[in-house]
């Protein structure tokens, strides 16, 4: 667990990449939001949390519990997927709107630079998925 990496992970590299090419300029890990949000818009107000599957405990394959030590592992998860929800919330309580990208999502690339672009440009409301 020591060579986990919390910043410049490979998805958020590639969501960044992405953003970059589309033109848009960003933030990163901003001390001052709660949570600190991967990549933050200020002007717009909007965060983005790029997470592992495993670590935040998304439901796809990649996000499936070891099948040992479930005593160490299942608290651990929960934890992590209790503070993003705090996080995201203290957030939209401060008027941002908050989008989180899965590893698992950073497969179909063409698909999330749309997902991205309209998060960026036309969403009003936040996005959970």
């Amino acid at each position: 667990m020591q060579a986990v990496k919390s910043k410049h992970t490979r998805p958020e590299l590639i969501v960044r990449r992405l953003l970059h090419g589309m033109g848009y300029r960003y933030r990163l890990h901003r001390k001052d939001l709660p949570g600190r949000p991967d990549i933050a818009f200020v002007s717009r107000r909007k965060a983005i949390f790029v997470h592992g599957c495993f670590w935040h405990g998304h439901g796809c394959s990649k996000g499936r519990l070891p099948k040992s030590r479930l005593d160490y592992w299942q608290p651990k998860l929960d934890e992590n997927m209790r503070r993003d929800r705090i996080k995201q919330e203290q957030l939209r309580g401060l008027g941002w709107n908050v989008l989180v990208v899965w590893q698992c999502e950073i497969a179909d690339i063409d698909e999330l630079a749309k997902r991205l672009q309209y998060f960026v440009d036309e969403s009003e409301n936040s996005i959970d998925i």
